[in-house]
């Protein structure tokens, strides 16, 4: 949707971001053409941090040799060759996780062990302060409204580990529609205290909006605090050609609460 696309890079820098994160689908069929769309329009945007990883779309469905033996050989040549980047950007620390699983799960994907295990390292290795944000296309999270989905096969075996490894946020998209919760609200873990807020973006430029969020455009902005992680939501008006803020969510970080207060920046 160009009009869509153009108001998002308007958007964009009067938001002044630290970095932009992209939680996968790129394109609808994973055809060569639509990687280089994407990667010219990631070129017009500001010059900042970008962490990308693979969604399900980006893997070719039915162009069953490249599925089964080449998968992301095409988004590695256009957009990037690591599938499961970390980024560094003031006081967060960004793991991308691929839960694209061409043989096994190409609709709601999975994580394996040795991923798991790359978080806990990369976690390992940073202060204790610093804000742990896992992106991941997969949703951890059931359907939370009357469009049926089924939550990522093992998310619960996922979602023990990350509050182990105290990550604080995860970030996802494939549901087409926003949510914006914890994952204390349908998997109580084994510490009640410390669940995972997840923030699941709908769709930005594309028409495949699903549920509440049936052919409308969405982003989310996280400002990283140290007290508070914020996350504003955004959606297109066509009427007015433009993003606007619609909600605001403000979460306590991990052992602070409310009365601390906090200066936070876009993320």
């Amino acid at each position: 949707m160009p009009l869509v696309a153009e108001a998002l890079l308007q958007t964009i820098p009067s938001l002044a971001p630290d970095v932009i994160v992209v939680s996968g689908d790129l394109t609808q069929r994973a055809k060569r053409e639509q990687f280089v769309a994407c990667g010219q329009f990631f070129e017009r945007l500001p010059d900042i941090p970008l962490l990308v990883i693979p969604g399900n779309h980006d893997v070719p469905l039915y162009r069953v040799f490249e599925r089964l033996f080449k998968p992301l050989a095409l988004y590695c040549e256009i957009i990037h060759p690591d599938l499961n980047p970390v980024l560094q950007v003031g006081n967060v620390v960004l793991a991308g996780l691929d839960s694209t699983a061409p043989h096994s799960a190409i609709s709601n994907g999975r994580l394996n062990r040795h991923q798991l295990r790359h978080c806990e390292e990369v976690f390992a290795a940073v202060p204790e302060d610093m804000t742990r944000i896992v992106v991941a296309h997969h949703h951890f999270a059931p359907g939370h409204d009357k469009v049926f989905d089924v939550a990522m096969p093992y998310s619960r075996r996922a979602i023990d580990c990350f509050v182990e490894q105290k990550v604080e946020m995860i970030l996802g998209g494939h549901l087409h529609r926003s949510y914006i919760g914890n994952s204390l609200d349908f998997f109580p873990g084994h510490h009640r205290e410390r669940g995972v807020i997840i923030v699941q973006c709908g769709t930005t430029t594309s028409s495949r909006g699903k549920g509440r969020e049936r052919d409308e455009n969405t982003f989310n902005l996280i400002e990283a605090g140290t007290d508070t992680l914020a996350v504003t939501h955004y959606l297109y008006f066509e009427e007015a050609g433009k993003f606007a803020a619609v909600s605001k969510h403000v979460f306590p970080r991990q052992g602070r609460t409310f009365d601390t207060g906090s200066e936070s920046s876009p993320t």
